[in-house]
C-alpha cells in the first residue's frame, strides 16, 4: 500500500482516485478546489481531505494531479501553498492533465530540484474509460520514475507506456487529438450524407465498420450522432483547449496541421449554436442544421 496524494475531482479525476482507493486499496488524500466535491468523494470511497494541496502532498509518495490547464496545474504545484512544497525526496509525481509539453518540462525540472520524480502522463478514453477504469495513458519521463508509478496507474488503466522524456506524454496527446480531429469529421459527414441518401444507416455502418474505415468513434458514437445525442464527456470546450496547445506547439515545431485548424473552426460553430458542454461528436450538429 502507498501513500497517495489525488489533487482535482473533476469528470476524470473523480472516478481514477475511485480506482485508486477501491481497487489499489491506497491511503489516497484528496484536494479539490470545491470542498463539497472532496466531501461526496470521501463519503463514497473512504480516504482523507486535505485543505490545500501541499497538505495532501505531504509525505506521499505518489502525488497525481488532473486539472484544467497549464495555469491551474502550475498553481497546485508551484503556488503559494502548492504540492511541491511539501514534496519528499523519492516521490513521485504524476500529472494526468492535458497541459503543453512546456510545463510539462518546467515541473520536471522542479520536482528533480527536490529529489523527486515527475511524469507528464496524459490520458484517452475519455469519461467512460475513466469510469471503466480502461483508459489509456501516454508518459514522458524518466524509466526508474515510470516503473514505480506503473503499477499504480494500472489500477484504471489498460495501456500505460512510456514514451520518452519529459514532455513526450503530453507531445503524444497532441498527435492523439490531431487524430481524432479528422475522424470525428469524416464520420459526421459520413452519417449526414448517409441519411441525406435515404439509406438505412445501421446496415451502411454495419457494413462499413467490418472495413478500412471502422474507428472507435464509428463504433461508439454513430447511433448518438444520428439522434442528436452529445452528453457524452468530452466537452467541445476543452478540445479547442486541447487543439489550442496543439497549435501553439505546431507554431514552436513548424508542423502544418490545416484539417486540425479547419474541424476547429467548425467546433467554434458548434459553441455558437450553444453546444459548448457538448460532446465532440456533435460536430454532425453544424451539418444537419443547414
Amino acid at each position: 500500500m502507498s501513500k497517495v496524494a489525488w489533487i482535482g475531482l473533476g469528470v476524470m479525476g473523480y472516478p481514477l482516485a475511485g480506482h485508486l482507493k477501491a481497487r489499489g486499496h491506497h491511503d489516497v488524500t484528496v484536494f479539490n478546489r470545491t470542498r463539497k466535491k472532496a466531501d461526496r468523494w470521501v463519503a463514497e470511497f473512504g480516504g482523507t481531505i486535505a485543505a490545500t494541496p501541499a497538505e495532501a502532498a505531504d509525505g506521499a509518495d505518489f502525488v497525481f494531479t488532473c486539472v484544467g490547464n497549464d495555469d491551474d496545474l502550475r498553481a497546485v504545484t508551484l503556488g503559494p501553498e502548492g504540492a511541491f512544497h511539501t514534496l519528499k525526496a523519492s516521490a513521485v509525481f504524476v500529472d494526468h492533465t492535458t497541459a503543453s509539453a512546456t510545463i510539462a518540462r518546467e515541473l520536471h525540472g522542479a520536482a528533480g530540484e527536490r529529489g523527486a520524480g515527475a511524469l507528464d502522463a496524459p490520458v484517452s478514453g475519455g469519461q467512460s474509460g475513466a469510469e471503466g477504469g480502461t483508459l489509456t495513458v501516454m508518459v514522458g519521463g524518466g524509466e526508474a520514475d515510470f516503473a514505480k508509478a506503473k503499477p499504480v496507474i494500472e489500477t484504471y488503466a489498460r495501456a500505460v507506456n512510456l514514451i520518452g522524456l519529459a514532455g513526450s506524454g503530453q507531445l503524444t496527446k497532441m498527435v492523439n487529438q490531431i487524430c481524432i480531429a479528422g475522424l470525428i469529421e469524416g464520420l459526421a459527414e459520413a452519417l449526414h450524407f448517409a441519411t441525406r441518401a435515404g439509406l438505412d444507416v445501421e446496415k451502411v455502418i454495419t457494413t462499413i465498420s467490418k472495413g478500412a474505415a471502422q474507428s472507435w468513434q464509428m463504433d461508439n458514437r454513430w447511433q448518438t450522432m444520428i439522434e442528436g445525442k452529445f452528453d457524452f464527456g468530452f466537452a467541445v470546450d476543452w478540445v479547442r483547449k486541447d487543439f489550442a496547445i496543439c497549435f501553439d506547439e505546431a507554431r514552436r515545431n513548424g508542423a502544418s496541421l490545416p484539417v486540425t485548424a479547419l474541424v476547429d473552426e467548425f467546433y467554434a460553430d458548434v459553441q455558437e449554436m450553444g453546444g459548448r458542454r457538448w460532446d465532440t461528436s456533435s460536430l454532425i450538429a453544424r451539418l444537419e442544421r443547414k
